[in-house]
Order: structure tokens, then C-alpha cells, then sequence
């Protein structure tokens, strides 16, 4: 990824960090990464193993373990792809007089479809170690494969563990979330999320990217603002 010039956020930003769908990778979250650090977001696109969810939780774990101080991060590159497993590339340390973020501020996860679950279970573990993210950000979460709507109970076991503050937003015609069954789901297991849903819009959110990324920086900035 090239880095974008003019779109670098505001000192003391919130970090928001996404993970990619599952035939994705951070290079996939660039428009996201790019619109949200010019709508006031340090956001931040990681890239996850290949497989099952159980196999990505840790990367998100040792970021929300660590927040915004902690060695996990080293360094991030100006495109804002974050791999801890490696070390980062250039760009100044989270928590460094450059970046102008506080050390000890909780930073916010989330992602598209699977990036998005694998956030979701790390959050949820994160909040029973009473530590919970600034806020989660859910994209088209894959609340069921297409045709296996009974997954959806699976998929949701961890929602109740969730303590911090979650956005959700989903195309109407998503084949992984039927917009019923996800009205049921977050009623039930998430009553305090905010749901948005959008006409016409499958698994991916292209067609509507603008006012996703309005929605989860003010979420986010809200959240901020609050803690």
C-alpha cells in the first residue's frame, strides 16, 4: 500500500484497529484505513492468519492486553498496516510524543466479516478481564454462512460478554446475515448496539463506504469522548 498524503489524523486521535475478511488481507482495509484518518480516526488495518477464527484472536488479544503503550506495536507504517508478529515499519511508536495519542487510552477494534468476528471475541474476553476496547466496529458480520442460518446462535455466544460500546453496520441482502435473524440477534444479545442496516447491499459495503465510515468516526470520537 502507498502511503496517502493530507490524511494523517489529528494529534490525540482514537486508534481503531481492523481486521480483514477471511480471503482478505490489511491491503484490503486501505480505503477504510485512509477515510477514517481523514474523518479524525488513527485507524489501523491488521493482517490475520488464514483459517479459523480461534487461530486470529491473539494478535487481537495482545493488542487490547498492551493498548496504545505496549510493545505489541513497535512501530506502524504510514499506510497504517500494523503486523506485531513481525514488527512494524516505519512510523513513530503508539504512545510517542509524534503521534500525540495517550499511552493509557484504550484503543477500539473491530473489522469486515471475519476480521470483525475474530475483533468481537477478543473484545468479549477482553471486557471479562476487565479491560474492555474504546468501542468495537462490526462490518457485515458473518452472523451465519449462507444457507446455515442455525449458526447464528454459535456466532453470538460471546455477544452478551460484551461490555463496551458496538456499532454495527450491514447490507439489508447479506448472505452471511439475514436482516431479521440480525435484528433478533442484537435485540436479544446486544440490546445496547447501535444496528445500522442499509437497502440493497450485500456482504460488501463499497456502494455505501461514505457513510460507513461517517457512522463509525463519530461512533468512535463518541466513545472517546466518554472514556
Amino acid at each position: 500500500m502507498q502511503h496517502v498524503a493530507g490524511i494523517e489524523p489529528v494529534s490525540g486521535s482514537p486508534i481503531l484497529v481492523l481486521g480483514h475478511g477471511a480471503s482478505g488481507s490489511a491491503a484490503t482495509m486501505a480505503p477504510h484505513v485512509a477515510g477514517l484518518r481523514a474523518r479524525g480516526i488513527d485507524a489501523r488495518a491488521i493482517d490475520l492468519p488464514k483459517g479459523r477464527a480461534e487461530r486470529a484472536i491473539p494478535l487481537f488479544a495482545a493488542l487490547l492486553a498492551s493498548g496504545a503503550a505496549g510493545d505489541e506495536w513497535r512501530r506502524v507504517g504510514d499506510d497504517g498496516s500494523v503486523d506485531p508478529g513481525r514488527g512494524l515499519a516505519a512510523g513513530p511508536p503508539i504512545g510517542s510524543g509524534r503521534t500525540g495519542i495517550t499511552a493509557d487510552l484504550p484503543i477500539a477494534v473491530g473489522g469486515h466479516s471475519f476480521g470483525g468476528r475474530v475483533a468481537s471475541l477478543a473484545a468479549a474476553d477482553a471486557c471479562d478481564a476487565g479491560r474492555p476496547p474504546l468501542a468495537l466496529v462490526l462490518l457485515s458480520y458473518p452472523l451465519h454462512p449462507p444457507g446455515r442460518q442455525d449458526d447464528w446462535d454459535a456466532r453470538t455466544a460471546h455477544w452478551p460478554r460484551l461490555t463496551c460500546p458496538v456499532i454495527l453496520l450491514s447490507g439489508n441482502s447479506d448472505s452471511f446475515a439475514g436482516p431479521a435473524l440480525l435484528r433478533r440477534a442484537v435485540a436479544e444479545r446486544l440490546p445496547a448496539a447501535e444496528l445500522v442496516t442499509y437497502p440493497r447491499q450485500g456482504h460488501g459495503l463499497a456502494a455505501v463506504l461514505d457513510d460507513v465510515l461517517n457512522r463509525v468516526a463519530a461512533f468512535v470520537l463518541a466513545a472517546a469522548r466518554d472514556t
